[in-house]
Parts: C-alpha cells; structure tokens; sequence
C-alpha cells in the first residue's frame, strides 16, 4: 500500500500566493518562496504552484519563479496554469518542476494529454478538474458534478467523472481535484465527489477543497478513497502544520510518510 500524502497548495496570482473562498475574495498569502521553503522544511511531501489567472489572462506560467523555488525546495513540484503546449510542458520541467497541471487547455484540447503523455511520460502529466455541483440537480436521481475552467470562471459541458475517465484514458498520471462548492470554506473536502472519481479511475487523486480540520484529511482518505489530501488556508495560516497533519493521520491507522 503506497502511503498517502499531504500536499499544500501555492495558488499565485501577481507573483503572490493568495487564497479566497469558492475561488473568489483572494487575500494575499505570502511570497512565494519563502512560502514553498516553509513546507520544505515541515517535510510536506509535494508542492503544488498554479497560477491561477494564467489561462484567463492567456498568459504563460511565471517560469522565472518556477525556476526560483525549484532550487529553493528538495521535495517534488507540480505547477500549473496557462500550460497550453509541448513546449510550454518542456518548459517548466526544464525550470525543475516534476510535474505539470494541465486543466483548460486539457479540456479544449483532450490531445495534448495523449500527446505530452507519450513525450515525457504519464507520470508527470496531471489533469486538473475544477468541479461545482450542477444546479440541475434537483431533478436527477444522482449528483452530477459541472467541469469550470479558466481558474474557475468559465462553465463547459463536460460532466467531472466522465472527464476524469477521459482523462485516464488520454494517459495522464493522476486527477487534481478540485471541489468548487467546498474550496476555502474549510467545511470539509467534498466526500461524494471525491468517491465518485476515485470509484471511477484507476490512477491517484489528489482531492482539494474544504479542508479545516485534522479529521477532514482522514475523512477523505478512509470514506472517499483520495490518494493525497491537497490544502491551502490551514497551512498558510498556520492553523496546522503538515507534521501535525500526518501524526494525526498516522494515530489514527492510516500510512504517511514521517
């Protein structure tokens, strides 16, 4: 059994880590860096960096400040936001990124998946999915969960499992998921969403949204099947440390790396 981990999240915007609520009322979260360095030294077992305006902006990742915390940290390094190509994927594993995050060029071109996949490798491309709950809901036996790109401005028609099978199916190495409907409210991470997707992929997940409390991360591992608990807010805060986060894990039965 592989164990599970613990991810903080950097989401940029204007070269600054921010966070907000349901993806609105950003607040500014610290320097980058100094904010990657931090989690390094509390033994956090990824880091993920998206920057979230890049898609919408129709603007590259800041591969400079890709490149700035790479050498900062020694733990592995996803990054996302305005990846729309071969080249833009070369580009920031060239600048020490591990992995990439691709969400809105994923959806409207499902081929660079398939295609960066076969480049360099399924283990370095993940899919992310922005998913809010659909509004037609009331009238469906079964909850079905609507795809949003462009940092979570722009609703598709993808419906989030299938996609997440698509995906998959494409070759990408792991689903970030991100519940929309929980995201900074740290209510808890979205349990039925998360197993639904877990139930329907055999690559990890990585869920995202609502965490607040030790227990959500257990919650999200032994109830919806997640492979890695992604957070933000209790991190940057300092309500938590990761280390606290996997004691408590590890009390309560569950593998993480200490």
């Amino acid at each position: 059994m592989l164990a599970k981990r613990i991810i903080p999240c950097l989401d940029i915007k204007d070269g600054r880590v921010v966070k907000g609520v349901k993806f609105l009322g950003l607040k500014d979260a610290g320097d980058p860096v100094e904010v990657a360095k931090a989690y390094d030294q509390q033994q956090a077992d990824e880091l993920v960096f998206l920057d979230i305006t890049a898609s919408f902006q129709q603007r590259k990742t800041l591969v400079e400040l890709v490149e700035r915390i790479a050498k900062n940290i020694f733990m592995p390094f996803t990054v996302g936001g305005g990846i729309g190509s071969i080249n833009d994927i070369r580009d920031l594993l060239n600048a020490g990124a591990e992995k990439v995050s691709i969400n809105t060029a994923a959806v409207k071109c499902p081929d660079l998946v398939n295609d960066a996949a076969k480049k360099f490798g399924s283990q370095c491309i993940v899919v992310a999915i922005d998913a809010k709950l659909s509004t037609d809901d009331y009238r469906l036996s079964t909850k079905h969960w609507q795809v949003y790109i462009n940092g979570g401005r722009t609703p598709t028609d993808l419906e989030a499992v299938g996609w997440a099978k698509k995906a998959s199916e494409l070759g990408a190495g792991e689903i970030l998921l991100t519940s929309m409907d929980c995201d900074g409210t740290k209510d808890g991470f979205d349990l039925e969403l998360t197993k639904a997707i877990t139930s329907s992929v055999n690559i990890p997940v990585i869920a995202s949204g609502g965490a607040g409390k030790l227990e959500h991360f257990y919650d999200v591992f032994s109830k919806a099947g997640a492979d890695a608990g992604l957070a933000a807010s209790i991190f940057h805060y300092a309500e938590y440390s990761v280390r606290q986060v996997k004691e408590y894990l590890q009390d309560k039965g569950i593998l993480v790396r200490l």
